[in-house]
C-alpha cells in the first residue's frame, strides 16, 4: 500500500506500558537515542505536537528531539479530547484508498474497538473534512502538520 515502492522501507513498533509515559520518559528516550544508530529516514510520521493524550505528546516531543534534520509529518488521531486542528499539509485520497486505509486502521488497532468513537464512519467523516478543507478532487485528503520542509 503506502510502502509498496518504496526502494527500503522499515516500520518500527515498540512496546511500552500505556497512559505512563511520562513516567517512564528516560526508558523511552533511550529507546530513541538508540534509533539514531540506524539509518537515517527521509519521512517519519509522528502524532501532532499538541495531541491531548500524553503518550502521543511525548512520543511527538521525542521524534523532533531525535530527528531535528529530518521531514516529520504529524498525524492527527480523533478522540475524546478534542484536540483536532487545523492541519498544514494535505495529501488527496481516492475512495479506494480511504477504504484500505480504514480497514487497516480497523485491523490493526484491535485495543480500540471498544471505544464509540473508533468506528468506520467516524474516519470516513474526517478524511471527507480534510478533503473540503483541502478541496480534494476526489472528496477525500489526509491532514498532517509539518513544522518546517526544505526543498
Amino acid at each position: 500500500m503506502f510502502l509498496a515502492d518504496a526502494k527500503k522501507k522499515e516500520v518500527i513498533v515498540e512496546h511500552f506500558r500505556a497512559s505512563f509515559f511520562p513516567y517512564v520518559g528516560g526508558e523511552i528516550k533511550d529507546f530513541f537515542e538508540s534509533l539514531k544508530d540506524g539509518p537515517s529516514p527521509d519521512l517519519i510520521f509522528t502524532h501532532y505536537r499538541h495531541d491531548a493524550h500524553q503518550d502521543h505528546r511525548l512520543i511527538s516531543e521525542l521524534t523532533r528531539n531525535t530527528y531535528r534534520n529530518h521531514l516529520i509529518l504529524e498525524y492527527e488521531i480523533m478522540k475524546y479530547d478534542g484536540d483536532l486542528g487545523a492541519p498544514n499539509l494535505f495529501v488527496h485520497l481516492d475512495g479506494a484508498m480511504c477504504r484500505k486505509k480504514i480497514g487497516f486502521i480497523m485491523d490493526a488497532f484491535k485495543t480500540q474497538r471498544d471505544k464509540d468513537w473508533f468506528t468506520p464512519d467516524a474516519f470516513w467523516a474526517l478524511l471527507r473534512l480534510r478533503g473540503i478543507e483541502s478541496k480534494a478532487p476526489k472528496k477525500y485528503a489526509e491532514g498532517f502538520y509539518c513544522g518546517k520542509v526544505v526543498l
